[in-house]
């Protein structure tokens, strides 16, 4: 078995907040919001959240909230549902949504639901699975699934089902991997896993791992993330051999070697993409 080296991976993600006038701080600031949640999520699977500041972080997340109730992916950037779920997230895992005004943030969201049951990811519009899935996910956190049509938000996503058992980010777009996790995620949080086919679903899956044993997100596309792409130097896994590492594949790494059971990682809620602890505590008070 592959050594996780899950020391060097802690001290990777400390080391990119520190480096915010670094080439990839300045390309990924306008999606910060997200970097803290992949980054914060993968600490806390390691065992290791508190090796971070929690109120320091608190503050500036606050910081990007607009009067909307949405969330920026940084200080004097738009929101847009996808930064208000990391935002939501972040507070979760620190035990900390109660600084949340939770009735303006469930607002923001359920008022980004479209008459056919989709939702848009902010003003201007854009529909895909994956804002179903972040609406489904945020208000699910916070309490307030209440605030959507729930029913209306399920039809949409079934009817984005493919003959192939897979889903696309639009009816009749093409399956892909990672809107299969939208959709599926979206529709175990809402009780309605019924509507996948799973024998058809877990075969298409099946078909996307590759000679290599990584997994690509469509056929014929090369594979993304795998235990062979580990910076056991510095930390960090990459999507590639010889790419660079990122915070994005480094948590989601981990978080496949998590729902793997592999040894020293806490247990990760494959619908809510969080800690099981961490979602325990959110509906059990546990």
């Amino acid at each position: 078995m592959e050594e996780l080296a899950a020391d060097k991976h802690v001290k990777y993600i400390i080391s990119i907040e520190k480096k915010k006038d670094s080439f990839e701080s300045v390309v990924m600031e306008h999606l910060r919001m997200s970097g803290a949640y992949w980054g914060l999520t993968t600490l806390d699977l390691l065992g290791k959240l508190d090796a971070v500041d929690k109120e320091e972080v608190i503050s500036w997340l606050m910081q990007c909230q607009h009067e909307s109730g949405g969330f920026a992916g940084n200080i004097g950037h738009d929101p847009h549902t996808l930064y208000t779920l990391s935002a939501v997230q972040v507070l979760a895992l620190f035990d900390k949504l109660d600084v949340l005004d939770i009735d303006k943030v469930s607002n923001y969201i359920s008022g980004l639901q479209n008459e056919d049951g989709s939702f848009s990811g902010d003003i201007w519009g854009e529909v895909d699975t994956r804002f179903s899935y972040i609406a489904v996910c945020c208000l699910s956190i916070l309490h307030r699934l209440d605030k959507i049509d729930v029913d209306k938000a399920v039809n949409y996503i079934v009817s984005c089902k493919n003959l192939d058992g897979g889903f696309g980010c639009t009816p009749g777009g093409e399956s892909h991997a990672g809107q299969i996790f939208c959709c599926v995620g979206a529709l175990a949080i809402t009780g309605a896993l019924h509507h996948v086919d799973k024998d058809l679903l877990g075969w298409w899956l099946c078909e996307r791992q590759v000679k290599s044993g990584g997994l690509n997100g469509r056929p014929e596309k090369l594979p993304d993330v795998g235990l062979l792409l580990m910076d056991l130097e510095n930390g960090g896994i990459s999507d590639r051999p010889d790419d660079a590492v990122d915070v994005f594949h480094t948590y989601f790494g981990v978080a496949g070697l998590s729902l793997l059971e592999y040894p020293g990682l806490k247990a990760i809620d494959p619908a809510y993409a969080l800690p099981d602890d961490v979602v325990k505590r959110i509906f059990f008070g546990k």
